[in-house]
């Protein structure tokens, strides 16, 4: 998803502070003869935050006596990053800031002076009295010395230091130290804010979470046993430098699973620096009995960790949006176990986060560190089920369907041992077959219930592993949705999406499932399942999961709710210049480690969801993010899966392979025809909309510059005909050859209000009947 363009009434030097990333800052500073040009400084603020307030504090704020303890805190300094000559440690983009620092100083400068970057306009007082007004802005710190009149306020001991600065346009910035203007400092890095922006919106859902009710579901449905124990709740957690190894000795506090760290909802709200690790510990109660196997779970870490129980390692994992699992049971005891999963992530990089960045802005969201997911514990058998592959096939115009299964045991076989498989359709048992010491087997069916988004029929699906005897050793829960999904020439040459053999427009909004209090997380099921709900009362028929793999349970929910989905794989790295749908595209340029990493996480995400049938297309890249390798990428996810159709890079730059030519445009949707280009690809507008609308009350931060795509609408029923000027375009775009289209997006994210929904999901800004009615004509 592509930033609006930045504008600035600004010159020039002000224009080149407009990027992607926003910062604004302001320190104060011990005033000591010993600073000099050669030697570093010494500033109160890398230990002590400032007060500061982005609303007008009323009469008396500059006073000693004001009562600020309202007031938010952060470190100097405070601004938009790449203001040129900036040093930024907390983030302000709105048009006023007021500060407050208390600074020591044991004895007067001898030539007292302010150091000071301001952008725009700022004043400064100091115990109370003005004693500077400065217009407009500068791109260096300077020194701006005291006369005797303004440096009458000044005091040994306690000064109260306080700034105003307002600005208008264009990056901003403001950095305040008292010095001795003889001896000026030399200014430290700034020291990174640990305090994530903390908005008072919840949902619903997270209002009414608690320890006992976090993520209670089981959280494989498509691979399911009975007996399992959940690991969500309260845990304690502490932060370390990233070089200590050895657990700690002290806990921090409590956190609560499976919410990151930086979420409302986890009880802490800390960023964590890529200087650092994070620590978990929780007991759990075990019974080891005979020769089970005890399987620790986790759902998805950010992003590097190591886990032990009892001391003992017992895996390590890399990858921040796959499930991944541990045998732990040589360090399983009987009773209390102990375990520790210590993890570092860098956020940025080359590794895989998707739209988490160190400094959130526009379409860039705050960072998610930490178990993110169900952490959970299952037993089974010394022999047991892994995994459960499902491929399904229609024949003889859909009158027969072929169902191929591959099973993935682990564990050491046993003589005689076989596979028993067992579909249904309600109460009856429609097919049965029994393989003898095989993990593939087919199964034909007559006259089968196809899955599609007007019917989506599953048939309950068991596998049983079974003894030489014949007995039950291990035994799976399962489900098939029987579909193919293909591509057709419509009459004038057009290639269209086909389901089962039949023609469909793609038409779905872009969904990044975040969320104001569980930022990746959704605050439960119940909340995650809304979502898809309303997408589906609206009339949308697929939806377009936007770098980001959910929780296993959002799957199963679009396979028995009917919504087909194109699912992207998280992105991160390099990027090559962007040049979308022209000729000579570039990539960027990989590591051969890199790249490998890339597609070791690309492996597990179709591992793990290929057995869902709502999951109709893959996306590798978007938008040219960490775009690289294209034609190998994408030949290697044709080969990999077959049965779905590929979108290598959703409005990205084109290289001939896969399914698919996509391009995005905002806010109406275009698309730049090329016979020659097009001919052998499924034509979509990836992405298109993106129409702002702001709901006073469920805004993530009412005070910054919120946005959607184009000048915002004046009103409600200014918003509502440019939603409908859009589908009456994408419209006329179906006719042209069009096969589907991704409207930005479901919900408002943090800045972004280009969402059917606000951010808390309590308003639906356009009514889904309403808008059903709309979507109608494109999907019949």
């Amino acid at each position: 998803m592509a930033h609006p363009l930045l504008q600035s009434n600004r010159a020039v030097a002000s224009a080149l502070r407009l990027t992607a990333g926003l910062l604004l800052a302001i320190t104060a500073m011990k005033a000591s003869p010993s600073l000099s040009q050669d030697g570093p400084a010494e500033p109160a603020s890398t230990a002590t935050p400032w007060r500061y307030t982005l609303r007008d504090p009323g009469d008396g704020w500059q006073q000693p006596e004001f009562d600020d303890t309202a007031w938010k805190e952060g470190f100097g300094g405070f601004g938009t990053r790449m203001t040129p000559g900036s040093r930024v440690s907390t983030t302000w983009r709105t048009k006023d800031i007021w500060l407050r620092q208390a600074v020591e100083l044991t004895t007067l400068p001898e030539n007292p002076a302010l150091y000071m970057h301001h952008d725009e306009d700022a004043e400064v007082f100091i115990n109370g009295r003005q004693v500077l007004a400065v217009k407009g802005f500068i791109t260096e710190y300077r020194v701006f010395p005291l006369d005797a009149a303004q440096q009458q306020p000044l005091m040994e001991g306690k000064n109260l230091l306080a700034v105003h600065c307002r600005q208008t346009g264009g990056g901003q910035f403001i950095d305040v130290h008292i010095i001795d203007a003889n001896h000026i400092p030399k200014l430290p890095e700034p020291q990174r804010n640990t305090i994530p922006f903390q908005s008072e919106l919840i949902t619903e859902w997270g209002a009414g979470l608690t320890p006992e009710n976090a993520w209670t579901e089981y959280p494989r449905p498509a691979l399911a046993r009975q007996e399992w124990q959940n690991l969500n709740g309260h845990w304690d957690y502490a932060i370390t430098p990233i070089e200590q190894s050895d657990a700690p000795t002290a806990w921090r506090g409590k956190v609560l699973v499976p919410f990151s760290i930086e979420s409302k909802l986890s009880g802490v709200q800390r960023l964590l620096d890529a200087s650092e690790a994070l620590w978990y510990l929780r007991t759990f109660q075990a019974s080891p009995k005979g020769d089970q196997r005890w399987m620790l779970n986790f759902e998805a870490v950010d992003y590097r960790c190591r886990v032990s129980v009892n001391g003992k390692q017992v895996g390590e994992h890399t990858g921040g949006f796959d499930p991944f699992s541990f045998d732990i049971t040589e360090a399983v005891q009987d009773g209390d176990n102990e375990l520790i999963v210590r993890l570092e992530d860098g956020t940025e990089g080359p590794q895989l986060r998707g739209k988490q960045v160190i400094e959130a802005h526009g379409i860039w969201y705050t960072q998610v560190s930490g178990i993110w997911q169900t952490v959970w514990l299952e037993t089974v058998a010394r022999r047991y089920i892994e995994d459960l592959t499902i491929r399904t096939d229609l024949k003889e115009g859909n009158q027969r369907a072929s169902v191929r299964m591959r099973v993935d045991l682990a564990g050491k076989s046993t003589e005689g041992e076989q596979l028993r498989f067992s579909i249904s359709d309600g109460a009856s048992t429609i097919t049965q077959t029994t393989t003898p010491g095989s993990t593939e087997t087919e199964l034909l069916m007559s006259s089968p219930k196809l899955w599609s988004p007007s019917s989506p029929h599953l048939y309950p699906l068991t596998v049983s592993l079974l003894d030489g005897n014949g007995r039950v050793v291990d035994e799976v829960s399962s489900y098939i949705g029987i579909r193919t999904v293909g591509k057709t020439r419509d009459e004038n040459g057009h290639l269209r999406f086909t389901l089962n053999g039949e023609t469909i427009f793609h038409l779905g909004p872009l969904d990044q499932g975040w969320w104001p209090d569980g930022l990746l997380t959704p605050p439960s099921d119940e909340a995650m399942l809304y979502d898809i709900q309303q997408m589906k009362a609206a009339g949308f028929n697929m939806i377009r999961k936007h770098i980001k793999v959910e929780p296993r349970r959002y799957y199963y929910h679009c396979d028995r709710l009917g919504m087909m989905l194109w699912q992207d794989q998280v992105s991160g790295g390099s990027n090559p210049p962007w040049t979308r749908l022209r000729p000579n595209p570039q990539d960027a340029d990989w590591s051969d480690a890199d790249h490998g990493q890339y597609m070791i996480e690309l492996e597990r995400m179709i591992d793990s969801l290929e057995n869902h049938p709502s999951i109709v297309v893959w996306v590798p890249f978007n938008e040219a993010w960490g775009q690289h390798r294209t034609v190998e990428v994408g030949r290697w996810t044709s080969r990999r899966d077959p049965s779905r159709l590929i979108n290598v890079a959703s409005g990205g730059n084109f290289w001939p392979v896969g399914d698919i030519v996509d391009h995005h445009q905002y806010p109406h949707p275009s698309f730049p025809f090329d016979d020659i280009r097009d001919r052998e690809f499924i034509k979509v507008v990836g992405e298109f909309g993106g129409h702002g609308y702001p709901v006073k009350g469920h805004l993530w931060d009412s005070q910054r510059e919120n946005w959607g795509y184009g000048d915002l609408p004046k009103s409600e029923a200014e918003y509502k005909e440019r939603y409908l000027e859009s589908m009456r375009l994408i419209g006329e775009l179906k006719t042209q050859g069009i096969a589907g289209g991704v409207y930005t997006q479901t919900t408002d994210v943090e800045g972004e209000i280009n969402g059917l929904m606000t951010y808390d999901r309590k308003v639906i800004k356009i009514p889904t009947s309403e808008l059903r009615q709309i979507h109608k004509p494109l999907t019949d």
